[in-house]
């Protein structure tokens, strides 16, 4: 089966902190679950290069957006290396198989019905001397009266123009912007009523913010929206008259899904047309701020090409993540940068903390006390503890080979049906309840290890003593694989030591198998790093 898993596109105009992590994660760990299971995976990304948040970002900075999208770019690129990130492709909207790709598809949508010409004020800063896009005008809805963008309300949820804003300015330099009339493309989004109104009836499993957002858009009324506009950075316009114009980011970003799995299939061989049909599946993780684009605006581009194209099943949108209880704010710097904490703390550790903690179905706040304990009292204390207890033991007083045991009908029968239920959960991008559940049979191990008491049956009843043993490597053997989605580092670990593999089905240890050396998976974290890290915060 294909599977496309698409992961929302960071702007490169400055670093990651822990929300983006935290809306990117869940993609990974899907794909890892279907490469297991055996489905033929694209997991696709990129850098957001374009538009006017990199422009302005190089003119404060005195560069080119060409030279600050890369600089961003390479930076991610290393980040998402560090934190496991097992992308399939992970490109940039600046490289030419993405503006290729996006320009053919343009020239295809403006032949079709749903693309128009139209005269339209553009905000223009005169003191910036720069074109704004909608989200870089900000002032008041005119709507409920609070702080807004000029693309929307995140108060109220009201889609808006920059020029409905009441006391608009720019958001650089804060000063009006004029409003100049210009000609532009635009594409029928009206029009589509019918088909998205479909495609969300179809959907009732999306998750409750993706369907109560996508249900306001439409019954507020779709707006058409430009799909060009004059700007000097970004993908040239395939059409006669617009050679002043480039291509809306909001037009072209999106599809950066389609044209990075293009270059994926296209290295490997593979029939692009297979990964569109009606026997693949389709995941898009992101934000909560980036369901309108997922919901209404890249499936209006793809109903307007008018190709076969497949329109999302999944949308894995999150919530909110807040920071010691508080906002996140790149502008107060309130916020962990991601580059800063990839080399000092496990990756595994932070990829354990914000999926079990993450914002999954509500707003989840990051507190660096709760991390610390996190990983002591679970990742270390429980699953990390677990297999050293259990391995360490065999090492002690089996010569580390694995002792002669039958596996127990009851601990097989757990195994087994954790590879059904939680596959189910993670095909549904269910993370987290994923994670807690095989975390409550990490916990129920430890129990079995301590009622077994190995310790005191080595002498008195020596087969007890190698029936427990033996059921505990087989537990461990199966975590490994249930947990490597998740915890991909620690999880090869032990895959290579038990010399496992990495299918989604049960795995066996046999008796007599000769353990290589042990070494601890987790470190203990000192709770002093608790106000090392809130003074750095301050």
């Amino acid at each position: 089966m294909d599977i496309l898993i698409g992961g929302a596109w960071p702007y490169a105009n400055g670093s990651l902190h822990i929300g983006h992590l935290a809306a990117l994660l869940p993609g990974d760990v899907i794909a890892r679950f279907h490469r297991a299971k055996g489905n033929n995976t694209f997991y696709v990304s990129g850098s957001d290069c374009h538009g006017t948040p990199v422009a302005i970002r190089a003119k404060k900075e005195g560069r080119t957006p060409q030279k600050i999208s890369d600089y961003y770019h390479e930076e991610f690129v290393e980040i998402f290396g560090k934190l496991g990130f097992s992308y399939d492709r992970y490109g940039k909207t600046s490289s030419e198989e993405h503006r290729e790709f996006v320009r053919d598809f343009h020239k295809t949508m403006y032949e079709g019905k749903n693309i128009y010409e139209k005269i339209s004020p553009q905000a223009f800063c005169e003191t910036c001397q720069t074109n704004l896009t909608d989200r870089f005008v900000e002032g008041k809805c005119p709507e409920c009266g609070e702080k807004a963008r000029g693309d929307q309300c995140d108060a109220c949820g009201t889609i808006l123009e920059p020029q409905l804003l009441i006391e608009p300015h720019c958001e650089s330099c804060g000063n009006p912007p004029v409003f100049l009339n210009s000609k532009h493309l635009y594409i029928a989004i009206s029009k589509l009523e019918k088909e998205l109104k479909t495609q969300l009836a179809d959907h009732p499993h999306w998750r409750k913010n993706a369907i109560a957002f996508t249900k306001r858009y439409i019954e507020e009324g779709l707006r058409d929206r430009a799909v060009t506009r004059a700007l000097d950075w970004g993908i040239d316009v395939p059409q006669t008259g617009y050679e002043d114009k480039k291509i809306y980011i909001w037009a072209e970003n999106v599809l950066g899904y389609l044209s990075m799995s293009k270059t994926v299939a296209d290295l490997r061989g593979d029939d692009y047309a297979s990964l569109w049909s009606t026997e693949a599946k389709h995941y898009y993780v992101h934000g909560k701020d980036n369901i309108p684009f997922h919901t209404i605006i890249l499936p209006a581009l793809l109903l307007a090409h008018g190709g076969t194209w497949r329109l999302p099943d999944e949308i894995i949108s999150s919530e909110y993540l807040t920071l010691e209880g508080q906002k996140i704010s790149t502008s107060r710097n309130w916020a962990i940068w991601v580059k800063d904490i990839a080399d000092r703390y496990d990756p595994d550790s932070l990829r354990y903390y914000l999926v079990t903690n993450g914002p999954e179905k509500r707003d989840s706040d990051f507190s660096w006390r709760e991390y610390v304990n996190s990983h002591n009292g679970e990742l270390l204390g429980a699953y990390g503890n677990f297999i050293n207890r259990s391995l360490v033991f065999i090492e002690k007083y089996f010569g580390g080979k694995i002792p002669e045991g039958t596996i127990e009908p009851e601990i097989a029968e757990k195994i087994a049906l954790l590879y059904g239920t939680v596959g189910t959960k993670l095909e549904k991008g269910a993370c987290k309840d994923a994670l807690d559940e095989i975390f409550a049979f990490v916990r129920e191990s430890n129990k079995y290890f301590d009622v077994g008491e190995p310790w005191k049956t080595r002498e008195s009843s020596p087969n007890d003593c190698r029936q427990t043993i033996f059921n505990c490597v087989q537990i461990i053997a199966n975590l490994s694989v249930l947990l490597k989605p998740f915890l991909p580092f620690s999880s090869q670990k032990v895959q290579e030591w038990l010399e496992v593999s990495n299918e989604w089905k049960v795995q066996t240890v046999n008796t007599g198998y000769q353990l290589p050396v042990i070494e601890v998976l987790f470190q203990r974290l000192d709770k002093a790093l608790i106000e090392e890290e809130l003074q750095r915060l301050r």
